[in-house]
C-alpha cells in the first residue's frame, strides 16, 4: 500500500467529534508527520477522509488548511463536537481519538 494510501485509510477511522494529530499519524506509517501533511492536502475525497479530523500534536488547528482555510477546518470540528480550550486548540483531553489499530 502507498504511504498516502496508508493515511487516508487511518483518517477514515476517525469519528465524528474526534480528532487525531499529525504526530500520531506518522507514528503509525513511520513517516515525518510533513508526509501525513501532504497526503492531506492532496486528498481528492474529502467525504471518506475527513482530514479536517488532523490537527498539530499541540492541539492547535494548522495555518494551511487546504480546504478553505482554518476557520473552515475549526466550524467544521465545532459542529461535529470536537471542544475547544480557545479559539484555535482542541482540547485533547477530551477529543483525541485513540486507535486501537496497528496500520
Amino acid at each position: 500500500m502507498k504511504t498516502f494510501d496508508k493515511v487516508y485509510k487511518i483518517v477514515h477511522e476517525i469519528p465524528k467529534g474526534k480528532v487525531t494529530t499529525y504526530g500520531e499519524i506518522s507514528k503509525i506509517i513511520g513517516f515525518d508527520p510533513r508526509v501525513v501533511g501532504f497526503a492531506l492536502h492532496a486528498n481528492k475525497d474529502t467525504a471518506n477522509v475527513p482530514c479536517h479530523r488532523v490537527i498539530k500534536t499541540n492541539g492547535k488547528i494548522a495555518d494551511g488548511y487546504a480546504f478553505g482555510g482554518k476557520h473552515i477546518q475549526i466550524e467544521m470540528l465545532k459542529k461535529e463536537g470536537v471542544e475547544f480550550l480557545d479559539e484555535e486548540t482542541v482540547d485533547l483531553e477530551k477529543s483525541l481519538y485513540k486507535f486501537n489499530f496497528l496500520a
